[in-house]
């Protein structure tokens, strides 16, 4: 992906793959954090490190909208990197 950055100038449909897997692996992430600090997780008053990791939690939903939506980024890969047809619209 980075090749094709300096060789290009522009990302290709790859960096649909990179999106998918970071938005994925961010939210598992974010739920094991939840799961560990328990019922801290939701407490109003915590401290930073249970702001800073509730704050991740609840963002990561976001990762997985903005920058096209997860169904958006697999029909890139399936388009454009493993040159399935194109889907009903």
């Amino acid at each position: 992906m980075l090749t094709t950055q300096l060789r290009d100038g522009v990302l290709g449909p790859e960096s649909s793959i990179a999106k998918l897997f970071w938005a994925s692996w961010h939210q598992r992430l974010g739920e094991l954090a939840m799961d560990v600090l328990g019922t801290e997780a939701t407490a109003l008053g915590a401290g930073p490190p249970q702001t800073r990791l509730r704050h991740g939690f609840l963002n990561s939903r976001a990762e997985t909208i903005y920058g096209g939506s997860h169904e958006i980024q697999r029909n890139i890969v399936g388009e454009r990197v493993l040159g399935l047809p194109r889907g009903p619209r």
